[in-house]
């Protein structure tokens, strides 16, 4: 059986230049299509995560980013029967939902504190405009995540200068190393 690795973008579906489509057309990693990337529907993500990672037996790898990690995270919680092909996930930046920080309030349901059941790794940044690093390195203990701070490097998006993002294959090339038999 081979490994799969799944590209899960947040809001506005990471386009041409993000480190998530670097890496699929480097790679050839496959993505999960949201129907609707401007306005995110909790149940909607979570369902078409879900056709996605079992529409394959292959054993999988996911890389979320933003709100593509609160998507994750829900998915193994209303799916736990479908977890144990997950080999493990780099979860980078989620925002938080909970803050005062400009949130669009329908991101405001994403909000979860239930464990992940597979290794995970949580990126947070010291200058991250939608989530401190202390709400990051919480969030990783909720999911129990090993947590890695990335340094000052805001989103890790386009507009925090990341197309390319070497340190990030970095850390998913150890994660797989650590965990993929």
């Amino acid at each position: 059986m081979r490994l799969r690795t799944l590209i899960v973008p947040g809001l506005n579906g990471s386009g041409p230049g993000h480190w998530q489509t670097l890496w699929e057309e480097k790679y050839g990693y496959e993505r999960v299509e949201q129907r609707d990337w401007e306005n995110p529907d909790l149940a909607e993500w979570v369902s078409t995560l879900n056709t996605v990672i079992t529409a394959s037996e292959d054993r999988t790898v996911l890389v979320a980013h933003s709100l593509g990690c609160l998507t994750v995270a829900h998915w193994a919680n209303a799916y736990p029967e479908k977890t144990g092909k997950i080999q493990c996930a780099l979860l980078v930046t989620p925002p938080d939902v909970e803050s005062s920080l400009y949130i669009p309030d329908a991101m405001r349901l994403f909000v979860t504190h239930e464990i992940i059941p597979f290794p995970s790794v949580l990126v947070g940044s010291e200058n991250d405009p939608y989530m401190t690093l202390e709400s990051a390195r919480r969030l990783a203990g909720y999911w129990n995540s090993r947590f890695f701070n990335a340094g000052a490097v805001g989103h890790i998006n386009l507009d925090s200068g990341h197309g390319p993002w070497p340190q990030g294959e970095t850390l998913l090339t150890d994660l797989i190393k650590a965990h993929v038999e």
